[in-house]
């Protein structure tokens, strides 16, 4: 189901393309050997999907450092993907985690406080789904090398937009960290 979306908005031969796929299949991996590692109730397909499909709006966006030159800015590349995942009817689990999977969930305060473009709305994770992808997501870049990061430069990351942000960071680690 998500490569019949994919390929309605990312060209075949298109660098953005590979490098959504590249980055979603990184994560999906990563979600799924979570999953398994802490027996969590999720099934893989569902995981891998949501996986697959967080970053569908990024096209939408200006960050011409991945490839993306559209209008928007990239901090609302997960609202976009969520509409644009609703209007082709995709199931709603889908469109919530695209919306709040961006840095560790995105609450209100924090669109006040960092004068966020994103409307006054919490978007930050609530099931175990979107929570999932959220964390598997932030061991990933869609820029450099894409290799995977290590525990403390995603910590340092999340504390450079506030002491909340890295809160919300922390009990995500609490609830997902493995070995793996």
């Amino acid at each position: 189901m998500y490569n019949t979306i994919i390929d309605k908005y990312y060209p075949i031969d298109s660098p953005l393309r590979q490098i959504l796929i590249k980055h979603s299949r990184q994560v999906a991996d990563k979600a799924v050997k979570v999953a398994q590692e802490l027996h969590l109730d999720l099934d893989p397909t569902i995981i891998r999907t949501a996986a697959m499909l967080h970053d569908i709006g990024i096209f939408l966006t200006n960050a011409p450092d991945i490839e993306c030159h559209g209008k928007e800015p990239y901090i609302k590349h997960g609202i976009l993907g969520a509409e644009i995942l609703r209007r082709e009817g995709i199931e709603e689990v889908y469109a919530r985690v695209a919306e709040r999977h961006t840095g560790a969930g995105i609450t209100i305060a924090d669109i006040d406080q960092q004068s966020i473009p994103l409307p006054r709305i919490d978007f930050c994770p609530e099931t175990k789904l979107e929570r999932l992808i959220c964390y598997a997501d932030k061991f990933y870049s869609k820029s450099g090398d894409m290799k995977e990061k290590d525990i403390e430069r995603i910590r340092h990351s999340m504390s450079r937009h506030s002491q909340e942000t890295l809160n919300r960071w922390l009990t995500l680690e609490t609830e997902f960290y493995t070995s793996i």
